[in-house]
């Protein structure tokens, strides 16, 4: 009777005073649907976890806009190395130290062996040409992605692109000297590198080069998969975790990914038609896609066929390229090091020859290290690929339910005092010191990166031959610290801020007589 009377009366209230009801409820049904909000908020919380409470709807999202693997790390002073927060809504468990690294991702491997769903990502930007082997949600079409990249991405298939790295780490090289015209004018490396993983991807991929920086497809594919880069960002897209902001018909961010969405789709299809046409008249080179087509055993779709492209593609552009800017702004800066390099690689190679052996697997145990170094210390994914559980984990006492995301910050696990007495110094003989290390650049468990045997053989030949050929010497103020050298913050991958630097050649008539034969 009490609610009738009160809801009678509320009806002739509204009937009275038409526009002071409006204003009324103007101001009250966003006040109840936060205090709604925040009681469905706290009960999705998972029990047994501490972590930062954070804002009403949006959680601890205005905390960790910027540099979040960073954040995370600092919590981790505070909550211990395993904590929950919330994005939105949403709870996540983040893991922070090499050891519970080792306890949650490594025994639940199955269990932790999906991927979330993010809006903007997988609705909007992969709707069409679909998402990468490493982006997607566990399924029955995974696994027979994963089965054919690992069978394409495998020490031998490795081995039998030797040829190829050889190649494209000549043309880089090359591309040094005529752009920084002998030593003699500072260039922006950024371009060159972009150049030499994009072609190594497409020639891999697709069995086609790309030649010169200046052409017009590297330009258009380096800006496309720069964009969205960013809308696989676990922090950088509000709408992921803030349901409202979907029904935003004038979304810059929406329209974007549209955008880049449709331009993707177009030199994908023109890709794969070209590799078709060269298949059709049997002038195609061995290459991943064709050998996967020529698989009857392999049964994959053209979507599926595509998410190993894309996962090609996006592989080497996101992590060879940042890396390898990464390692030259700090070389530039520590001659120590590249005296220290030069010498192993003339102790392994008596005759001074820049270009080593493109067979060369990882010899020269310092350039190994010194490339393992330069993984950890930057970790250009700080943040590993979330992932989402698909069966309740039990951890320390408390259950996790199932269907719970968990963020591996890789950049805190390979920072670990636990591991390393110091972890923040720059320092490639650690790996020498201990060399059997946990690095978690690459991730862990099930879903760690599966092309990590071709990026080491890349990484370490673009080493060996640019540290044989070049002095590296700075021209302007490199900021290579991995926290305060970041360009991006908010970016899902680590990107140093933009500088120039000398490649002076050690013996310019014979790196020229090299580069011309």
């Amino acid at each position: 009777m009490a609610i009738a009377a009160a809801l009678s009366s509320l009806q002739r209230a509204a009937l009275e005073s038409p526009l002071q009801s409006l204003g009324i409820a103007a101001l009250l049904v966003p006040i109840i649907y936060v205090i709604i909000n925040e009681f469905i908020r706290a009960s999705a919380r998972v029990p047994g976890f501490k972590g930062p409470r954070g804002l009403p709807l949006i959680g601890n999202l205005a905390q960790i806009r910027k540099n979040a693997s960073e954040q995370y790390r600092l919590w981790s002073k505070t909550y211990g190395p395993v904590y929950q927060i919330q994005l939105g809504n949403i709870p996540i468990i983040v893991v922070n130290s090499a050891a519970e690294a080792k306890v949650i991702f490594g025994q639940n491997a199955q269990a932790l062996s999906s991927r979330p769903e993010l809006y903007t990502f997988h609705k909007i930007v992969s709707n069409t040409a679909g998402t990468t082997i490493g982006t997607s949600p566990y399924s029955d079409s995974l696994k027979r992605r994963r089965k054919g990249a690992a069978s394409a991405l495998n020490r031998p298939s490795v081995d039998s692109y030797v040829s190829h790295l050889d190649v494209e780490s000549k043309a880089f090289v090359s591309e040094l000297f005529k752009y920084g015209n002998g030593g003699k004018t500072p260039v922006d490396p950024m371009g060159m590198i972009q150049r030499l993983s994009l072609s190594l991807a497409l020639t891999l991929n697709w069995g086609v080069r790309i030649a010169s920086q200046e052409e017009q497809l590297f330009d258009e594919i380096t800006h496309v998969e720069e964009e969205i880069s960013k809308f696989r960002s676990t922090t950088g897209n509000l709408q992921d975790y803030i349901p409202l902001l979907r029904l935003n018909p004038f979304s810059s961010n929406s329209a974007k990914a549209k955008e880049m969405r449709n331009r993707r789709d177009r030199y994908l299809n023109g890709l794969n038609k070209d590799l078709d046409d060269r298949m059709e008249k049997g002038t195609h080179k061995p290459c991943i896609q064709a050998n996967v087509i020529l698989d009857e055993e392999a049964k994959l779709n053209s979507e599926e066929l595509t998410s190993i492209s894309l996962t090609m593609l996006s592989g080497g552009l996101d992590t060879v390229t940042t890396l390898v800017a990464w390692s030259i702004a700090l070389l530039s800066k520590r001659p120590d090091i590249q005296d220290k390099a030069a010498k192993a690689i003339e102790e392994l190679y008596s005759q001074g020859q820049p270009m080593c052996d493109a067979n060369d697997d990882q010899k020269c145990a310092y350039v190994t290290a010194l490339v393992r170094e330069c993984l950890r210390y930057y970790t250009v994914l700080r943040l590993a690929l979330p992932r989402t559980s698909i069966r309740d984990i039990t951890y320390r006492g408390s259950v996790i339910p199932k269907g719970t995301v968990f963020f591996l910050n890789a950049w805190a696990c390979n920072m670990d005092p636990e591991v390393w007495s110091d972890p923040e110094e720059f320092r490639p003989e650690r790996w020498l010191e201990q060399p059997d290390a946990p690095l978690f650049t690459y991730g862990m468990g099930y879903r760690m990166c599966a092309g990590s045997l071709l990026a080491n053989r890349e990484l370490y030949l673009v080493f060996m031959r640019t540290l044989g050929s070049f002095r590296i010497e700075p021209h302007d103020e490199v900021d290579c610290h991995p926290v305060k050298g970041n360009s991006d913050p908010t970016s899902l991958v680590a990107i140093p801020k933009k500088y120039k630097v000398r490649f002076v050649p050690k013996k310019e008539k014979k790196l020229a007589q090299v580069l011309a034969e």
